[in-house]
């Protein structure tokens, strides 16, 4: 494959987050070419329908990829059923100092610690307007880092009534370990105060749009199973439409990269491989917890159709990865969906929808 063997070694010279500018300025071009020139992916039997929006496909690019929206297009030309941009906080920031993001290629990994460096949700919004995707798209907000956690909800509340005219749902990120006492908002009381202002709000502009905009919320995969049965509570009592599971993770266990190569990383998320049995058992949980009444979004170490489709297994209607789409590379989300169908036939899977609706008969 190109892309392994002479792309990636390439781009794998390069610092880290100037290989991700690179990539995203290269998509501008690469991502017209490839819809041309890539065969055409039927997509009737992997279509899904999830919070009142039709998904082409389960496969998804999760936020953080593309913070300010300026390669949606181009992205959606890859061959993702939906992306999701951001996270974006209602005030500009430059995120935290350079370095900040890190691979870990011996456990096809990577260490971020971003903090939402982004322009802002006024100028997202307006980039947005200008050049949709052809795929759904969601959009994830996030406490801006200067604001003090005790107007976390008034901070939420400006970027939702920014983004919610271009987004097709919304992603409450609660959970990145990048930003000071974030994860603090996963805790009942927070929470409760955050998402029923969230969801106040969205009732009140529905008018104007005909309905309101799905409400989903990312958690983080280094919660309790009580801190996961409350929040679980939380947004069944507030109407939350999904959750997201899950984020990057503070823990660093069963890694192949040494002790020395760990620690020059420092502090951050950790995505990728070794994130994947972790997620997938936040799915198991979520699942059983809220009976499979509410549509999960499996993320953390999809790399392959039968890594997506370990995590639809386990509950969720739909995938999102990131560090696998840099490991893998630009047509990855094409090569999972044909993995996928692949599988189904072998299944005896006609529709993926059959299998979101027999989870016990795919364990």
């Amino acid at each position: 494959m190109v892309y392994r063997s002479l792309l990636r070694p390439l781009l794998f010279r390069l610092p880290p987050e100037t290989a991700h500018h690179l990539a995203l300025k290269s998509l501008k071009l690469v991502g017209p070419i490839n819809a041309l020139v890539s065969p055409k992916i039927k997509v009737d039997d992997l279509s899904i329908s999830c919070f009142g929006l039709n998904f082409p496909n389960p496969v998804g690019l999760a936020a953080g990829f593309d913070k300010d929206g300026v390669a949606l297009s181009e992205l959606s030309s890859l061959g993702f059923g939906h992306i999701e941009a951001g996270t974006v906080t209602y005030h500009p920031q430059p995120g935290n100092p350079l370095p900040r993001l890190f691979r870990l290629p011996k456990d096809q990994a990577l260490i971020n610690r971003a903090g939402f460096n982004n322009e802002g949700a006024a100028a997202f919004t307006r980039r947005v307007a200008a050049n949709r995707p052809n795929c759904v798209l969601g959009i994830s907000i996030g406490k801006s880092k200067i604001t003090p956690l005790e107007e976390a909800i008034e901070d939420y509340l400006k970027s939702f009534d920014l983004v919610t005219g271009v987004a097709d749902y919304i992603a409450v990120n609660v959970s990145s370990p990048n930003t000071p006492q974030l994860r603090q908002l996963q805790h009942r009381e927070h929470l409760s105060a955050l998402l029923s202002a969230l969801q106040t709000r969205n009732r009140e502009l529905q008018s104007g749009r005909g309905g309101p905009t799905p409400l989903l919320v990312k958690l983080s995969p280094d919660l309790t199973r009580s801190e996961v049965e409350e929040i679980v509570e939380v947004t069944e009592q507030h109407g939350i439409d999904g959750i997201i599971a899950t984020n990057t993770t503070i823990g660093r266990e069963n890694l192949q990269s040494t002790k020395d190569e760990i620690i020059a990383c420092g502090e951050g998320g950790l995505s990728g491989k070794p994130l994947k049995s972790q997620s997938t058992a936040m799915i198991q949980l979520l699942y059983q917890l809220t009976k499979g009444k509410t549509p999960i979004i499996g993320v953390g170490g999809v790399f392959t159709a039968s890594d997506a489709w370990e995590k639809i297994a386990a509950g969720a209607s739909l995938v999102q990865l990131y560090t696998g789409f840099i490991y893998e590379g630009p047509l990855v989300a094409k090569r999972i969906v044909e993995g996928l169908r692949e599988i189904m036939r072998r299944e005896g899977v006609k529709q993926l929808e059959e299998a979101i609706g027999c989870k016990n008969s795919l364990k």
